[in-house]
């Protein structure tokens, strides 16, 4: 049956949102229901724009790079990192191997801290207040493990073009610290991973529910640890050179329903933690960054890396002056929420919101707004956007 027959087929227009409790981010579910069976699903994305690609153009590189940083809260390393990593590789710039694995133990805490926060609404969402709380508890442990290296508990600051910054380099007082925290936090995160995932009130009530099938998560390019959890052995990271030496499990689960979404996230912060530790036993000596490289025009360059929520991808060239042109970014949570309009169809209509909060939806660092017409890019007015808001498109 296509969509518009089973649209056709449902009994009940269900609208859920923009404003909802068990919605973590503005968007807008309409779900079509049969006798409380969801049997269509349709998404309306966009509710507002930042604007930060349209910001960026013509700011100078190292400037407009830290304006990255403000596309998600959660994921802000991750951002910095990969548009710097784009200039570095359009430039051919070497980046010192102490820079790399501080870049990384910042990656994998910033994981961590994007997975706790997942697993604590997930059980906020089952009504599990405990374990709700417990993830956030183990959150703060992370940002202080984030705070010590750079400074700041959000926004961290550390790549910039050619390395890290100095007040980012791990001193013998600060790998002291993160060794005597870290060793505590690997027991707590282990603890944590292991009840939510032998809990048999938390399993009932997501196993079997949201199922995406390993074909339907290749057909709509399904990223990070959500494709994972459809049987897609697909990790950005395998393939970057920063984290070669490093010994990790890719999570890779195959009964794509809402359980291994949740057992996924779990599993990996496990993982997260063996990188982090094999990074500070390693973390090599010598300079943390190589500034001797001069600002030039630069064709368009690439780059993509692994985020917490999966692939993120950055582009951008510079003119003469070392200015930005053409900045573009794109994050998974566009494609992991169209997966979720397929995956809660058969779903109890009570389910449904919980399978679209089992992809780690994030809309703050997902809206662009780029409109084409017979080949001509134009922006939109501000009242346009807003006629677009009340109209719920």
């Amino acid at each position: 049956m296509g969509e518009k027959e089973r649209k056709e087929s449902a009994e009940v227009e269900v609208p859920v949102g923009l404003l909802h409790p068990a919605m973590l981010e503005p968007y807008r579910a309409r779900f079509f229901v049969n006798d409380e069976l969801i049997v269509d699903c349709e998404l309306t994305l966009d509710p507002y724009h930042k604007g930060i690609e349209r910001i960026m153009e013509g700011m100078p590189v190292e400037k407009g790079l830290i304006i990255t940083e403000r596309i998600c809260g959660i994921c802000s390393h991750i951002h910095l990192w990969n548009g710097t990593r784009a200039v570095e590789r359009g430039l051919r710039i070497k980046v010192p191997e102490r820079a790399d694995y501080i870049r990384v133990i910042m990656a994998e805490l910033e994981r961590l801290h994007s997975h706790l926060i997942y697993l604590a609404h997930a059980m906020e969402v089952l009504g599990h207040e405990t374990m709700c709380m417990r993830a956030f508890t183990l959150r703060e442990d992370v940002m202080d493990l984030l705070y010590i290296i750079s400074g700041n508990r959000v926004h961290y600051a550390v790549p910039i073009i050619g390395g890290i910054r100095p007040r980012c380099d791990i001193d013998e007082f600060r790998m002291s610290e993160l060794h005597n925290r870290l060793s505590k936090l690997d027991i707590k995160i282990g603890d944590y991973a292991n009840r939510v995932i032998n809990d048999s009130l938390i399993m009932s009530r997501v196993k079997g529910t949201g199922v995406l099938t390993k074909e339907e998560a290749i057909k709509y390019a399904t990223p990070g640890p959500t494709g994972r959890a459809s049987g897609i052995n697909i990790d950005l990271r395998k393939k970057m050179k920063e984290y070669k030496t490093f010994d990790f499990n890719v999570i890779v689960l195959d009964d794509g329903d809402n359980k291994d979404r949740v057992v996924a996230r779990a599993l990996e912060s496990i993982e997260s933690v063996k990188i982090i530790k094999q990074a500070l036993e390693s973390l090599p000596s010598g300079p943390i960054s190589d500034r001797s490289f001069q600002l030039k025009e630069m064709k368009f360059s690439t780059s993509y890396i692994e985020a917490p929520r999966g692939e993120i991808y950055d582009s951008l060239a510079l003119d003469e002056t070392g200015r930005i042109r053409n900045y573009q970014n794109r994050t998974p949570t566009l494609t992991a929420m169209a997966s979720m309009e397929i995956a809660c169809i058969g779903d109890q209509l009570t389910d449904g919101m919980l399978t679209m909060a089992s992809c780690d939806p994030c809309l703050a660092c997902t809206n662009r707004a780029i409109v084409v017409e017979n080949g001509k890019e134009r922006i939109f007015t501000e009242e346009e956007v807003k006629s677009l808001i009340r109209r719920g498109l």
